[in-house]
């Protein structure tokens, strides 16, 4: 007699590891879809929208204790129409849900994310993140709150109707820009500035306490403003160090994967020891390029040595065999947080010998009290030199040392059962990657990083670009769900940074047909850019944002892009689109600049143009000149090394390559210099 076969919902036919994870559920899970509202519209049903993504350990918690259960599945299959939605596949129901809860509640959101919505017009009434299964935390118990919930929405329609058109309307308020009679000026990257330095922890580096976030685009935007005070033959010293100071700690605490390199996605303390141990593509993908400027800045050897780390872990276990970058590791591993990291003594004493261990132990805080249940989650405790003084070795011998134990343990980690693998490839988060591996490529002079960027891109525009236009994500041979925003502006910025390591005449037909393709399906006639495109399923809200948060905010990278490609080519359409963005913009920019990070990066560029630098020659010539070019670090120099064969539209057709060696050309705006013919003209023309 054959075995009866498990319970499958409808998430079954899924591609998202996410739902995947949900199909063998009792509850009655439907995907976002048609076939959902559908039900609740002719069963006049609230919908409880669950959204979350695989690797979220409260995810996790929430579905062992409630989803799995079948008393709890029931009352949710009697009460309502339940949809189940990956964040990071639908990040446009994602934003506005996240929104809604904290206008309803006037708390931060999170995941699990719980909503419930009327059926009519799909509008949020309630809402809350993780529900435990019984009372705690100062919560009610899951199955209660269904209760009260579906008792409210019988018994209080009318009332349900007029806070659900008060919600939409004020909504839809924060989209749109107040009137202002100011233009966008530099006062707000000096006030981004001192907002920075005013959250700044000066003892422990990052930004406010715990929990504690790396925020790449703060990092980000204190190196720029160096850079940029120091062109002005100024000095700002302290932006620079509160930006190395925190990747410094962020590298030696335990958001950094001591053994196997990577990030964390935070730390729930304000010191970095202890991170929430999941880790995402995204957050890895912006911090390999910071980690590699700031190498370039300062010449640290430590901060290369990040960076290197970063993009082996990358290509090593986020890197699929046909080239696309998977999404995360999960935070779990045998049900349990943080197992597959943390070690006991024992086992680390019967790895190393007496002497590696003597130096290990100091080094990564064996020789202090367990820190995390009973057991150690590496974190740099000591520094080499210390430990090299305190036991009469050479720094050299003890990072020998420490080095070989540190390979061994991996090793043995790397035979622990593993967390799991979201394997899907989002585009955005892919393109965040690309940039990332081509920039550190160039800086770190590494083609091994360029060969995996170039190899993600042909997965993308190989699997992802349908049509002339993009999909979000793709797995099991299956692309699906049409692009946002930052699928659009992230991969055009990255398709530019390539070109900028690595020309091909196709990325820049790409990046073109990207550009157009952001300005026909998402710009407003009134500046900016939505998140959804103008052909999207409507949903009761269209958001328009500007402020960053776990990405850099998608209108920013669209604007500076575009900026860059507009001056490259000469095409005054991307430009004119930038600046109607930058204007929309500029009331929410000028009120709370350091929430806006990458937004005044776009808003630098605009006020001050990069410098572009065009290459045109033989090979040999070039990698000479590209040398010159890239001595310094100046984020708003773009230098573009164009091979002599290369097929050229608009202006940069103008650029005619000489008979032998090259020519190069310094533009700024809409200004040229004549072309410049020996490597001493170009050197003291940078100068």
């Amino acid at each position: 007699m054959a075995a009866e076969q498990p319970h499958r919902n409808r998430l079954a036919g899924e591609t998202s590891p996410y739902l995947l994870q949900h199909a063998d559920n009792p509850v009655d899970w439907y995907p976002w879809g048609e076939e959902a509202l559908t039900r609740a519209r002719a069963e006049d049903r609230p919908i409880l929208l669950s959204i979350g993504y695989s690797a979220c350990h409260w995810c996790h918690v929430m579905a062992h204790e409630s989803f799995e259960d079948a008393r709890t599945a029931s009352v949710m299959n009697r009460l309502f129409v339940n949809i189940k939605v990956d964040r990071e596949e639908r990040p446009d129901l994602d934003r506005i849900h996240q929104l809604a809860l904290q206008l309803l509640t006037q708390r931060n959101g999170g995941w699990p994310l719980t909503m419930f919505l009327d059926p009519e017009e799909l509008t949020p009434f309630y809402g809350g993140t993780y529900f435990p299964n019984e009372p705690r935390y100062g919560m009610p118990a899951f199955t209660d709150v269904l209760e009260r919930v579906a008792s409210h929405f019988r018994e209080h329609r009318d009332e349900l109707r007029a806070h659900g058109q008060a919600l939409r309307e004020q909504m839809g308020a924060l989209g749109r820009e107040a009137l202002t009679g100011s233009t966008p000026s530099a006062v707000a990257l000096d006030s981004a500035r001192h907002q920075l330095a005013h959250s700044f922890d000066a003892r422990h580096g990052g930004f406010g306490g715990a929990p504690k976030f790396p925020h790449p685009p703060n990092l980000v935007r204190l190196l720029r403003h160096w850079a940029a005070a120091r062109r002005r033959g100024e000095d700002d010293p302290q932006a620079l160090h509160m930006a190395t100071f925190t990747l410094a700690r962020m590298a030696s605490g335990g958001i950094h994967d001591q053994l196997g390199g990577g990030f964390c996605r935070y730390a729930v303390d304000a010191q970095w020891m202890i991170p929430h141990f999941e880790k995402m593509l995204y957050d890895n993908a912006q911090l390999l390029p910071l980690y590699a400027d700031a190498w370039h800045i300062t010449g640290d050897e430590r901060h290369a040595q990040v960076a290197s780390g970063v993009a082996e872990w990358m290509m090593r276990e986020m890197q699929g065999t046909d080239g696309g970058y998977h999404s995360s590791l999960d935070a779990d591993s045998e049900g349990e947080e943080g197992l597959y990291y943390v070690w006991t003594r024992e086992e680390v004493l019967a790895l190393l010998d007496q002497d590696e261990y003597a130096v290990f132990a100091p080094r990564y805080g064996l020789d202090h009290a367990p820190n995390f249940e009973r057991a150690w989650h590496l974190h740099c405790q000591a520094d080499i030199e210390d430990i090299a003084q305190t036991q009469g070795r050479s720094p050299q011998e003890v990072e020998r040392l420490i080095e070989g134990a540190r390979v061994r343990l991996l090793r043995v980690r790397e035979r622990r059962p593993r967390p799991g693998l979201d394997d899907k490839i989002l585009t955005s988060w892919n393109a965040l990657a690309i940039r990332g591996m081509a920039r550190a490529a160039r800086t770190l002079g590494r083609g091994d990083l360029l060969d995996s960027a170039l190899r993600a891109a042909n997965f993308v525009e190989t699997h992802l670009w349908h049509d002339g236009r993009l999909l979000v994500s793709w797995r099991d041979g299956r692309a699906k769900f049409d692009a946002y925003l930052d699928d659009y502006a992230f991969l055009l910025d990255a398709e530019l940074e390539l070109l900028q390591t690595s020309w091909r005449d196709s990325g820049l037909g790409f990046a073109i047909e990207l550009a157009d393709g952001l300005l026909a399906r998402f710009e407003d006639a009134a500046g900016g850019f939505f998140f959804t495109a103008h052909d999207h399923e409507r949903l009761f809200h269209r958001a328009k944002t500007y402020a960053d948060d776990a990405l850099p905010s998608g209108n920013a990278v669209a604007i500076r892009a575009l900026l860059r490609l507009g001056h490259l080519l000469g095409e005054t359409r991307y430009l004119d689109a930038a600046e109607r963005a930058i204007r929309a913009a500029w009331p929410q920019v000028s009120e709370l600049a350091y929430a806006h990070n990458a937004m005044l990066d776009a808003l630098e560029e605009y006020l001050n143009p990069p410098q572009l630098v065009i290459l045109r020659g033989d090979s040999s010539t070039l990698r000479d000149w590209l040398r010159i070019c890239r001595e310094a670090y100046h984020p708003g120099r773009l230098v573009f090394a164009i091979p002599s064969e290369a097929a050229l539209p608009g202006i940069l057709d103008q650029r005619k390559p000489p008979a032998r060696g090259a020519l190069a050309w310094i533009c700024s705006g809409t200004e040229c210099s004549p072309p410049l013919a020996t490597s001493e003209e170009l050197r003291a023309a940078l100068a």
